[in-house]
């Protein structure tokens, strides 16, 4: 018998945002041959590739950096309450060199194609240029909003003048003085676009497909003296992350909507709209998630506050949401938004009365008439935690296809593991419990690094949940989600994207049983030394 030629790595890594940065740190302090391989130029992940105008935190930049190092803590300076994406780039950068981890590091390779060999019991991967790679485990830090979508409509790239997606901006920027500019989208990502870009172009019409509720950030700059206090307070910071269902510095109100008088209602509401970050959703009542009249309540009040701050009642009404309650999508935070539209260069187009035809060389034609640009920029947001996998060819046991297999929906173990895919892990795949990002990719990373330990350590080379731990973890994430909210409405969480064939139904795509009963769960599996997976 030939012998197996050996492998090139004991662990490869995709992608080279935080979550590929972090497991990169813990692969090395194993003391294994790790290699990241990024499809950009530049470590960041998501805060390489989103480089829009008005692209920043919505998490409070205190809790969002990385907690494992104190020399980190000790010498990085946030300069803002919410940090901006060159500032949160520049932060990527900075860990890198920090650690000198650019030297296990592999850019502008973009991964095709990833087969598991089970007679080797190792991952192959190929690149888009042919170049392969081989380890025995695979960590996935692809990033839950990392593959752009499009609007599905014809003529996307008949467009003559300049068009792009935020995702995709022109690393050089884009002068948009006295120009005839479109965005397409009112998401998170459109709301900071619009928010930013409207006092410096000729013209902005902004093509609403949907409304959003949305909310003021309240960022403000953190000044030296107040940064050396912000460092002092890390440990009480960072433990309070952990005690929270979500992992932010925000804790759930214990009493429910109807336990108090309006007066007390309205009360606590003024001091949350008043409040930086997402307080409204993460400290209010904690039936608003699951109690409409509750949450229909509270949606009324951010109503009216749309109503006093847009001029025009006519096109306030067009900008307040009638088909979800607040908090039931993912809510974006916004500086002077809804002022814009006092702005006389700026106009709103409410696609749900003038559906969008196609898009043409001179611009964007609706039922209603032809508009013509200069530059059209499409915030329609990313095919979301699932898209990522779709966009490798990832081949397990059997010659079994990840899209294959998730054509219906994600099946997982504890969103980290998946049946036929040995020794795979997922940060931030699907049914994984994320809420603040970092200190999710926290947790995660420190968990499947001690189970490669484990199966380093004994000589174990294959690991990999049993069809009985994937069917028992999806009846517990199907129970998480019993009774919320969110689950009744169409949007990126529940994995429907208008944008993509096949993600118009309605799936659970994540964990919502709170990030505490995520980890007491995932402990528990870690403490029976993973009793029940099939270990070799």
């Amino acid at each position: 018998m030939v012998p197996e030629p050996p492998l090139d790595y004991d662990v490869i890594i995709i992608g080279a945002g935080l979550s590929g940065i972090y497991s990169l740190i813990k692969m090395r302090e194993l003391g294994l041959r790790v290699k990241v391989i990024e499809a950009g130029s530049q470590v960041g992940g998501t805060w390489y590739w989103n480089r829009y105008p008005g692209a920043r935190f919505d998490s409070e930049s205190v809790s969002y950096g990385f907690s494992f190092s104190k020399e980190i803590l000790d010498e990085w300076k946030w300069d803002e309450s919410f940090s901006p994406q060159p500032d949160t780039e520049r932060y990527c950068n900075f860990v890198c060199d920090k650690f000198n981890l650019r030297t296990d590091m592999q850019f502008d390779t973009r991964i095709q194609t990833a087969q598991y060999h089970a007679r080797s019991r190792s991952w192959q991967l190929t690149s888009e240029s042919g170049e392969t790679f081989t380890s025995r485990f695979l960590i996935t830090a692809l990033g839950p909003l990392t593959s752009a979508t499009l609007p599905n409509v014809p003529g996307v790239h008949d467009f003559k003048g300049q068009s792009f997606h935020t995702s995709r901006w022109p690393a050089g920027g884009v002068d948009l003085s006295n120009k005839r500019v479109a965005v397409i989208g009112t998401g998170a990502t459109g709301i900071q676009t619009i928010q930013t870009i409207a006092k410096d172009v000729g013209h902005l019409t902004v093509f609403q497909r949907q409304p959003n509720w949305s909310k003021p950030l309240h960022n403000t700059k953190i000044s030296d003296e107040e940064m050396a206090k912000i460092r002092l307070r890390y440990p009480e910071i960072f433990q309070r992350c952990k005690e929270t269902s979500n992992a932010f510095i925000h804790s759930e109100d214990p009493r429910n909507t109807f336990d108090v008088s309006q007066e007390e209602r309205e009360a606590l509401w003024e001091t949350l709209y008043a409040t930086p970050g997402f307080g409204i959703i993460l400290s209010n009542f904690k039936d608003i998630h699951t109690n409409k009249a509750a949450n229909d309540l509270v949606s009324e009040f951010v109503a009216n506050k749309i109503r006093s701050r847009v001029n025009d009642p006519i096109v306030a009404e067009k900008l307040i949401p009638t088909n979800h309650g607040v908090g039931t999508k993912r809510l974006p935070l916004e500086t002077h938004y809804f002022e814009v539209y006092n702005q006389p260069n700026v106009d709103l187009v409410d696609l749900r009365d003038t559906p969008i035809e196609c898009i043409t060389e001179k611009g964007i034609k609706t039922t209603e008439k032809e508009h013509e640009f200069d530059i059209i920029i499409y915030a329609t947001g990313f095919d979301a935690i699932t898209g990522a996998f779709d966009a490798v060819n990832f081949i397990g046991v059997n010659d079994v296809k990840l899209r294959d297999m998730w054509k219906a929906g994600p099946q997982t173990y504890l969103g980290m593991t998946v049946e036929n895919f040995p020794n795979m892990f997922m940060i931030m795949g699907p049914h994984q419990a994320m809420g603040n990002i970092p200190r999710s990719i926290e947790y995660a990373v420190g968990w499947v690094s001690q189970l490669i330990a484990y199966c380093h350590k004994r000589g174990i080379t294959w690991v990999e949940p049993t069809p009985e731990l994937t069917d028992e973890w999806s009846t517990h994430v199907n129970n998480c989600a019993v009774g919320l909210l969110s689950n009744d409405v169409d949007s990126w969480l529940t994995g429907v994207n208008k944008n993509v064939a096949g993600r118009q139904k309605r799936i659970i795509l994540r964990y919502q049983g709170g990030i505490l009963v995520f980890r007491k769960y995932c402990d528990g599996v870690q403490a029976s030394q993973y009793a029940k997976m099939k270990l070799l």
